[in-house]
């Protein structure tokens, strides 16, 4: 049955729950974070040639690479956060929407304040889209989340060329996978008959966008790449360099808002003083370096405290007692399993 049921809290808290109960207790998804982190990895490259107007060597691969390609992946993962957020909020509140409000709505300021150095960047339009467009869903059935997630998507890529049009039905695409329960036991999924199929796709769509540049195929290209690049990450991650990539990926994406954030800062102080790929590797050392330390010693990066404190109008616990060999931090010494972390260190999916 797709309708919203009776639960912890009744038919408002009951929806969030619904999709993830038992999912790896309330410890963290480690794959999205690796896939957050992956889109910060790519995202960054682009920004930086739209801050900077750094001159692209290669501008073809340049586009049907990296340009347009990691966005649909961050912005599908703020629905999946969503989602995430909102089921642990109504394990805690009755009122877990509201809470989820008042999270949307003091992304709003950051947005703006973000905006004011970064035209392009992202977070004012996911806080608004959040508000307009994920709070009301999280109200419907499953099925019409989805179908309504899949029908703006197709839209935006036919009609509007992708871009910003295409937030709100990634956002309810993140939302139906939780719902779905697609995240309980991700290996038991078609990841690999995914990735196969989005390649033989992806594939053919690059050789036309590099070829012709035709419209709206590099929306739709972006998409299929995106599809691709992730589900290739998530089966690399069942392969023996899982450690290695988790080392690089996880931190960046634990601390996403505070790598999105402070990438800005690193771009307008570097200017064009590096080229593109230089100035690519040199921010994420200094963010994967910065970011492994700081998860060393505390339970959120900065501005992942400070958004979750605003959020719940108190300020939360920032630290907690270190136990286990990898204190917390993905190491090569940890199996996928690996719950030796902060004993008392809140976990994404906790609110």
């Amino acid at each position: 049955m797709d309708g919203i049921r009776t639960g912890i809290h009744g038919p408002v808290g009951t929806r969030a729950a619904r999709g993830l109960v038992g999912t790896r207790g309330l410890g963290r998804i480690r794959e999205i974070d690796a896939l957050r982190g992956l889109a910060l990895c790519g995202i960054l490259p682009v920004n930086i040639v739209g801050m900077t107007g750094l001159p692209v060597h290669g501008q073809q691969l340049y586009e049907t690479l990296l340009h347009q390609r990691f966005f649909p992946i961050f912005a599908f993962l703020f629905g999946v956060g969503f989602a995430l957020f909102l089921r642990a909020a109504s394990a805690r509140t009755s009122h877990p929407r509201l809470v989820m409000l008042a999270r949307l709505g003091f992304l709003i300021p950051i947005g703006l304040a973000h905006q004011m150095v970064q035209p392009g960047e992202v977070l004012l339009p996911y806080a608004i889209f959040g508000v307009l467009v994920l709070l009301p869903a999280s109200f419907l059935p499953r099925s019409l989340v989805l179908g309504t997630g899949i029908t703006a998507t197709a839209a935006a890529l036919a009609f509007a060329e992708g871009g910003i049009e295409l937030i709100p039905g990634l956002f309810l695409l993140g939302l139906a996978t939780v719902d779905y329960g697609v995240l309980n036991n991700l290996d038991r999924h078609p990841i690999g008959a995914v990735f196969v199929a989005s390649v033989v796709v992806a594939v053919p769509l690059n050789v036309w966008q590099f070829a012709a540049e035709p419209p709206r195929i590099p929306a739709v290209a972006g998409v299929v790449t995106a599809t691709a690049y992730a589900t290739g990450l998530l089966l690399v991650l069942r392969t023996r360099v899982r450690p290695a990539l988790c080392y690089v990926l996880e931190p960046l994406g634990r601390m996403a808002l505070t790598n999105y954030l402070s990438a800005t800062i690193m771009i307008l102080v570097a200017g064009r003083t590096l080229p593109l790929i230089p100035l690519t590797f040199a921010i994420l050392l200094v963010q994967v370096t910065a970011s492994r330390w700081w998860l060393g010693r505390f339970a959120y990066g900065p501005a992942e405290w400070v958004w979750r404190s605003l959020t719940w109008w108190r300020l939360r616990p920032l630290t907690g007692p270190l136990t286990g060999p990898c204190k917390g931090d993905p190491c090569p010494r940890c199996s996928p399993s690996c719950t030796s972390s902060r004993a008392s260190r809140p976990s994404r999916t906790s609110a």
